[in-house]
């Protein structure tokens, strides 16, 4: 076991009722589950998130901590929550990091796999 090993996984979902496709206006959602899996204290400090259209637009997001929050994890604790994305087009990925730093004062990277944010029936 890893003395920091912080593990994020994404659960996406589309929200029509928030969207406007006539008006390219597309609204998900995602709920984001970070686990402190390693044997020692860590808290997550900012966010980078790196938002792909279908266009292949690229944005960028920094910020500090994750709803407003800097959550400290244990080991073995988790911090869930859900957030949003505009988009202009039906389809889109996101990927990035979170910055944490360990209870030893060391900061590190938690890495964000890339997923997919899709309308219904728009891939196949």
């Amino acid at each position: 076991m890893k003395n920091y090993d912080i593990d994020v996984t994404v659960s996406p979902q589309y929200l029509p009722e928030q969207s406007n496709p006539a008006e390219q206006q597309y609204f998900f959602a995602y709920t984001v589950r970070i686990t402190n899996r390693g044997q020692h204290p860590a808290q997550v400090i900012s966010r980078h998130w790196i938002i792909t259209d279908a266009d292949q637009h690229v944005q960028e997001v920094r910020g500090l901590g994750v709803v407003g929050q800097q959550p400290l994890l244990g080991p073995g604790e988790s911090f869930e929550y859900t957030s949003g994305c505009p988009l202009p087009t039906p389809f889109g990925t996101m990927k990035g990091s979170y910055h944490c730093v360990g209870d030893n004062g060391v900061p590190f990277e938690a890495p964000i796999a890339e997923f997919v944010l899709a309308m219904p029936r728009t891939l196949h």
